[in-house]
């Protein structure tokens, strides 16, 4: 067998391990939002590690290649199923104005995973803690309002949510009142998959959803990213130094994470993912342009530069990258989120599998001229999300559905510590109808 055709066999088989793994999360992030709704996020986010667990032991226990690419669809499936809950949760336990921040420590956790993996592989510890850590974490308060655990759900708020200037619990008590009016509204009509595609101002929300998740992948970050030493290596790069550029590229990703979470609930979801998209379009054509010129030459500066702009690609996508999970969860009613959250977390990893399998050999055949397509594919999804991504921030998730068009029973007042109802002659009226809530004059 010639080295070419070696090659060829090692990278349909390593396009393989990653393609089941992603196949496995995407049908458990489809299939996920049954548990979630029937159990609970918090079981639901239990069985998830069980499973996480289950899959790295075999992987890390695997005897030949065909038992390697049967278990990494379970470890694949934990995958899936965590990275629909967690920003289900997060999403559903944080206050409004703190919303982007905490929810986006989904992608943090994720960046420190990696992070984990390119300084030194860590299978099974971070799920068995999970695991573990599960019995001392609460329910959601929004899902405990579903389930008619009123009672339960309005001391959790309490709990969550206590604020020291606000010591007779009115924010509280008046999230409590939102939350409650607006489930009772949202389940009077059918949570279903089907009634999700239904009706219209859901369908939008749904597509949306599933639209911004899908075109975080058409960047190619997974088809760079889990092929990254052998990028360097065409650049170049030799011995353990692509392996440590590639710790590194992952370790400046996760700081990038930690810049945008801090900033999306002032500077906004809309204008980090749109101007993203733009930016990273730009950087995507340089790369492919310097790739052109000096791919396969011995010019250092060049190809320095081709390894600077992947550097600054991973800075740019992770502006993008926390924002959508942050988005894709907060904009579904509490009847839906498990069901939205999972359609775009499964778009997620349809483009994960698109792009993945087939870039060992993309790369390889076509060289930078990969590049030129993720380049293309980026514009395209600048442009439509342009038209289609309404901005969240500070909202609270009850009034969210307003923006595409759905009714909103209840708003916060300004100050987060009452209410105010639209009354049938669209005169509003701040008032409460929960004791202990603050009567505004």
């Amino acid at each position: 067998m010639t080295d070419s055709q070696d090659f060829t066999v090692a990278a349909t088989v390593i396009g393989a391990v990653n393609a089941v793994y992603f196949t496995g999360a995407a049908l458990a992030a489809l299939c996920n939002c049954y548990l979630a709704d029937s159990l609970g996020r918090r079981a639901a986010l239990g069985i998830a590690g069980l499973l996480g667990l289950i899959g790295s032991a075999l992987v890390a226990g695997s005897v030949n290649v065909g038992m390697l690419i049967a278990v990494r669809v379970m470890q694949g499936a934990g995958l899936g199923m965590l990275l629909t809950l967690v920003p289900l949760y997060l999403t559903e336990v944080a206050p409004p104005h703190r919303r982007g921040l905490l929810t986006g420590f989904t992608t943090l956790s994720f960046g420190m995973g990696y992070i984990a993996m390119g300084w030194g592989a860590i299978g099974c510890y971070h799920a068995t803690n999970l695991d573990l850590r599960i019995f001392f974490v609460p329910e959601t308060p929004r899902y405990l309002i579903w389930k008619d655990r009123r009672e339960e759900a309005l001391q959790l708020l309490k709990k969550l949510h206590h604020d020291p200037s606000d010591p007779s619990e009115n924010g509280a008590v008046a999230e409590f009142t939102q939350i409650v009016r607006q489930v009772d509204l949202d389940r009077e009509t059918s949570s279903s998959f089907y009634q999700l595609f239904k009706r219209p101002t859901w369908r939008r929300r749904a597509l949306s959803a599933m639209f911004l998740s899908f075109a975080t992948q058409c960047t190619g970050v997974y088809g760079i990213s889990n092929y990254l030493p052998v990028i360097f290596n065409s650049l170049g790069v030799s011995g353990d130094r692509p392996l440590i550029l590639n710790a590194a590229y992952t370790t400046l990703g996760t700081v990038m994470v930690v810049v945008s979470i801090f900033i999306v609930d002032r500077v906004g979801r809309r204008p980090l993912i749109v101007i993203g998209l733009v930016a990273l379009a730009v950087v995507l054509l340089a790369e492919a342009l310097l790739q052109w010129k000096y791919l396969g030459t011995s010019d250092r500066g060049g190809n320095a530069a081709c390894i600077l702009f992947i550097f600054i690609y991973i800075c740019l996508f992770q502006c993008v990258d926390a924002p959508t999970f942050i988005w894709v969860a907060e904009i579904f009613p509490t009847n839906l989120r498990a069901k939205g959250v999972s359609l775009s977390l499964f778009s997620i990893f349809v483009g994960t599998i698109t792009f993945t399998a087939s870039a060992p050999l993309a790369f390889r055949n076509i060289e930078w001229h990969m590049f030129l397509i993720y380049f293309a594919l980026a514009l395209a999804c600048a442009v439509i999300a342009y038209f289609v991504i309404v901005e969240t921030k500070g909202l609270p998730v009850e009034e969210i559905g307003a923006l595409f068009g759905d009714e909103v029973v209840v708003h916060l007042t300004e100050d987060g510590h009452g209410i105010v109802e639209d009354k049938p002659d669209n005169e509003q009226v701040e008032h409460a109808n929960v004791p202990g809530l603050k009567q505004d004059a």
